[in-house]
């Protein structure tokens, strides 16, 4: 796995937070989307970001990855201040996302989507291309070579020429991942990569979002499958109506009664009282 390693050593301090979120909030209107949340992510980390439906989670992941301009707060990823970057410019720096809805590319083959990807940081000019140069020669190569070996870590290697549209769901969901992979990021937020998945995809997918981890990348996770979340984060954090309400190991989530009350509908009283 050494050809696709993620990010190097030196693209991450450790200890050091490499995403963190201050007092982020976000209004649409009159509706406050999220309101004064805060958390952070180590290198390395596998975060898990949850919490019922209309919480913010993917608002987060909007504000995160450019999508969206908060109203006040600030993300700080690696250093470098996120507010006002271009989507472009936020892949550019080392975060990369899939989505709730899978967006490939349905009339381009498996390899050409993660070509895609890899093309976030090309330095091959248009007269490169045209020209065919041996600079663009090796760099096509390389890109395929790259691409090929994403293809074989998310599990779909023997897919590489068939079109994305022809496809199982599961294997567009992990070529999703691979396409993200290729952009080289230090960071990926993966937005319910098990949406739909049998228990044994399931399975495989936790194994996935470990190797990505163990690869040397750092992982924020949403995802409605608590089993999953569970079994694969190191910390969890949870929103409810915009708001963070814990944060903490998945012991501690679990126990929590904010978050009990919160996914049952109870009041914290009475989840007390039936303890």
């Amino acid at each position: 796995m050494s050809d696709t390693t993620l990010a190097t050593p030196e693209e991450q301090t450790a200890g050091t937070a490499i995403l963190d979120i201050d007092q982020l909030t976000i209004k649409f209107g009159g509706v406050v989307a999220l309101d004064n949340v805060s958390f952070d992510i180590k290198p390395g980390e596998i975060l898990g970001l949850i919490g019922p439906n209309g919480a913010g989670k993917t608002t987060a992941f909007n504000v995160i990855t450019g999508v969206y301009q908060a109203t006040s707060g600030t993300i700080t990823f690696d250093g470098t201040v996120l507010r006002k970057k271009k989507r472009y410019q936020i892949t550019k720096l080392g975060i990369a996302r899939t989505f709730q809805n899978i967006r490939l590319f349905p009339s381009m083959t498996a390899l050409d989507n993660v070509l895609v990807g890899a093309d976030a940081h090309s330095k091959v000019g248009i007269l490169n291309a045209i020209f065919r140069t041996p600079y663009f020669r090796r760099t096509e190569r390389e890109s395929k070579e790259r691409a090929h070996e994403l293809l074989k870590f998310v599990g779909v290697a023997g897919r590489a020429d068939e079109f994305s549209t022809n496809l199982s769901y599961g294997d567009q969901r992990r070529l999703e991942i691979a396409r993200a992979l290729a952009t080289r990021p230090k960071l990926i937020c993966l937005d319910e990569p098990a949406a739909g998945f049998n228990p044994a995809e399931k399975q495989k997918l936790m194994q996935l979002i470990r190797d990505i981890r163990d690869a040397g990348n750092t992982v924020l996770l949403v995802e409605h499958d608590m089993k999953l979340v569970m079994g694969v984060c190191d910390r969890v954090v949870v929103l409810e109506f915009g708001k963070k309400i814990a944060e903490g190991t998945p012991a501690e989530i679990q126990a929590d009664p904010a978050v009990i009350a919160a996914y049952l509908g109870v009041e914290e009283e009475d989840v007390d009282d039936a303890s």
